[in-house]
């Protein structure tokens, strides 16, 4: 039973899930919409929408905590400077997740997500 057991394995371990996470977060905030497999998208979305969280608050303290889950500076200064002024007036709900067709090669479920503006 999976009692207390947040979030999607995703068929990797720990550290290779977090690293993924990353990865696709950074890439998220690089390019702003990416294409990934549903199950990433939606375990990508909070984990994302934090990190925009701190983006908003703006301080030294919330870019160092963002800072260990992005280590590409340029990108840790988009968040900062551009993504996380966007949404100043929002509270919350800074992605949207569409789905999309299945992929060829092993028909996995593949979904868009997108900063919204």
């Amino acid at each position: 039973m999976r009692h207390r057991q947040k979030g999607r394995a995703l068929s990797r371990t720990r550290s290779h899930r977090k690293a993924t996470l990353r990865n696709l977060a950074t890439a998220l905030f690089r390019h702003e919409r990416i294409e990934t497999t549903t199950a990433k998208a939606k375990e990508l979305r909070p984990y994302a929408e934090r990190l925009i969280t701190f983006g908003k608050r703006g301080d030294l303290h919330a870019r160092r905590l963002a800072g260990r889950a992005i280590s590409d500076r340029e990108i840790l200064g988009k968040l900062f400077d551009e993504i996380g002024p966007r949404f100043i007036d929002r509270p919350g709900g800074y992605t949207r997740v569409l789905k999309l067709r299945n992929r060829k090669g092993d028909a996995a479920e593949m979904a868009l997500i997108e900063l919204l503006d």
